[in-house]
């Protein structure tokens, strides 16, 4: 499922393409289901192209049964059932990864919530763990609460010790949320969260801001920091730039900081991949860590699940289907 030229929702149909060849690290993944993110919407509106030698169809991550290894492959991969994060090419019926960009799915995990972890697990992990830094008993705010970044976060949080704020839309999110682990979750459109979160924090404020807005939103998280604390910031959603007091970062000992996934190396990406299998994957086998889903939609249907994604209205992780014969090789 790819487009002609950037455009709206509309814009994504059915393309032929020939199945791709391995390479010598990769395996050829029959793809079941592929999880949607905002970055896909963003590279269908012309936004976020792919990098150099990424496939040019959407889809970040993806859960289905290897069927063909590379030379430098164990070849005891093959015919396993795996999730992986993707440069591209997620949706369709087969896709490239990088064998160490791959996580087992084991016989307790569903293989449509297996294709809605990787993109938001090592995004998660990599930005509040290793960038950000967060530890046991710390407090942290997070914005979009019922997303896939905000849902894991909170359940990340929750397991490993952390409180984590949310702001939300709406009361039914802000519900949602506090249901799914965040301590604690902020209406932003009938409150405001920078004084919502000094109340939470009797003053003190949060040590770590988890940011996927940007713009104006910058200068208002560093008001919820507390002293030494971390602003890491992960998608612009609300613009590329900010003003923020500089006297305000060094009198209180600030670090400002962020990443994007997508254009990282492959060998720090199997090297996220080795530590997510070290500290989360056990959780996830024992069934203690299971994405938010909130609906799946066969992928002939791609527009209308990128169209639910704009309109803010899914909690949690939406996935498509790949299913054989339904929208021919893609």
């Amino acid at each position: 499922m790819g487009f002609d030229a950037p455009g709206g929702a509309d814009v994504l149909r059915p393309v032929h393409m020939a199945v791709p060849q391995v390479g010598p690290e990769d395996v050829l993944i029959k793809v079941a289901f592929a999880g949607v993110n905002r970055p896909d919407v963003a590279q269908r509106q012309g936004l976020y192209p792919p990098p150099p030698g990424a496939s040019p169809i959407p889809g970040l991550e993806v859960s289905g049964t290897v069927v063909a290894v590379g030379r430098e492959v164990p070849p005891e991969l093959l015919n396993q059932e795996v999730c992986a994060l993707v440069t591209g090419g997620g949706y369709a019926e087969y896709c490239l990864a990088k064998a160490g960009h791959c996580l087992p799915v084991c016989e307790s995990l569903p293989l449509d919530q297996a294709a809605a972890l990787p993109e938001t697990l090592f995004t998660v992990w990599h930005n509040v763990f290793e960038r950000g830094y967060a530890t046991q008993g710390e407090t942290m705010l997070v914005h979009g609460g019922t997303s896939g970044i905000g849902t894991m976060t909170s359940m990340l949080g929750k397991l490993f010790g952390i409180n984590v704020i949310v702001t939300c839309g709406s009361d039914e999110k802000c519900a949602a949320a506090r249901r799914i682990g965040a301590a604690h979750a902020v209406n932003y459109r009938t409150h405001d969260f920078v004084e919502e979160v000094k109340a939470l924090t009797d003053g003190r404020g949060v040590n770590l801001v988890l940011d996927m807005v940007g713009g104006d939103y910058v200068a208002r998280n560093l008001k919820c920091l507390a002293e030494d604390g971390r602003h890491v910031t992960i998608a612009v959603q609300g613009g590329v730039k900010a003003e923020i007091n500089l006297a305000q970062v060094m009198t209180r000992r600030y670090t400002l900081t962020g990443s994007t996934l997508r254009p990282r190396s492959d060998a720090f990406k199997t090297l996220l991949a080795d530590d997510i299998q070290r500290n989360v994957w056990d959780l996830v086998a024992d069934g203690e860590l299971r994405p938010v889903m909130d609906r799946r939609f066969p992928l002939r249907e791609a527009a209308a699940a990128h169209a639910r994604m704009e309109a803010g209205d899914h909690i949690g992780k939406i996935v498509l289907e790949v299913d054989d014969g339904e929208s021919g090789p893609s």
